[in-house]
């Protein structure tokens, strides 16, 4: 059985997560790390330096800030983590990335097996319609999400950028821009409204025609089942960066 602490227990993504579990045979979350203490039925520490439990792996849906505090206990112990916050600067990304030298990590903007195959899906558009066509990424997410654009946004605009040659900037906000749309740019917007669990869609633009490409999330498992089967992969292996690409 792979014993699992997870950070972020007592959050939304935290309570799914655990309930997933609790159908898996071969995982089990047997403590966790929160900053909001919530009765659960397993130990829920306020910080790293508490834990008392010897875990397999780490999982990690929690907060930006907790980042130093979760990598430092993960080398520190030698445990792999499946990282899966998003709103990291670009600093943190390094961070986690040079992290990764010392112990595996799993890290990917969205758990998501459909979320991937979409990103696939991008880029082989995006080499086939190359210049002809503008792209525009339209992300749409919960009124309690703080982050904007959100990561798997991001993840799909630099999966096509790195195709079409790392030579477009990406666009929040036209408002205050009065000029037409150039060829190197791609067009990134965020839609925050009731309880959307997660849509993204990213629409190729040419003379006369639109192609659309779309994935729409209907509950958080999808990122759940997503995050153990990372767990899982992720146990036994050597330091390195992972992300869906070696799951899927």
């Amino acid at each position: 059985m792979i014993k699992v602490l997870l950070c972020g227990c007592c959050g939304k993504m935290g309570q799914v997560i655990f309930r997933l579990s609790e159908q898996n045979e071969s995982l089990s979350v047997i403590c966790g790390v929160d900053a909001v203490q919530k009765p659960l039925p397993f130990p829920v520490y306020s910080s790293f330096g508490e834990v008392q439990n010897d875990v397999d792996v780490l999982i990690d849906f929690s907060h930006p800030s907790c980042l130093d505090s979760l990598l430092a206990y993960a080398v520190a112990h030698q445990k792999p983590v499946v990282i899966a916050t998003t709103g990291y600067s670009e600093e943190q990304i390094q961070k986690i990335r040079a992290t990764a030298e010392k112990i595996p990590i799993f890290f990917t903007f969205n758990l998501s097996l459909g979320i991937n195959l979409l990103c696939s899906l991008a880029k082989k558009a995006a080499a086939l319609l190359g210049d002809d066509y503008d792209v525009e990424i339209i992300e749409k997410h919960h009124n309690q999400k703080i982050d904007a654009p959100s990561g798997t946004a991001l993840m799909l605009a630099n999966a096509i950028n790195e195709t079409l040659g790392e030579r477009c900037n990406f666009e929040y906000d036209r408002h205050s821009k009065r000029q037409k749309r150039t060829k190197n740019e791609i067009g990134i917007h965020s839609i925050r409204g009731g309880t959307i669990v997660g849509e993204h869609e990213i629409l190729f633009a040419g003379h006369d025609e639109t192609i659309s490409l779309s994935h729409s999330a209907a509950s958080k498992e999808v990122f759940a089942s997503g995050a153990l089967k990372a767990a899982a992969f992720l146990v036994g292996k050597p330091a390195g960066l992972y992300d869906m690409s070696q799951l899927v």
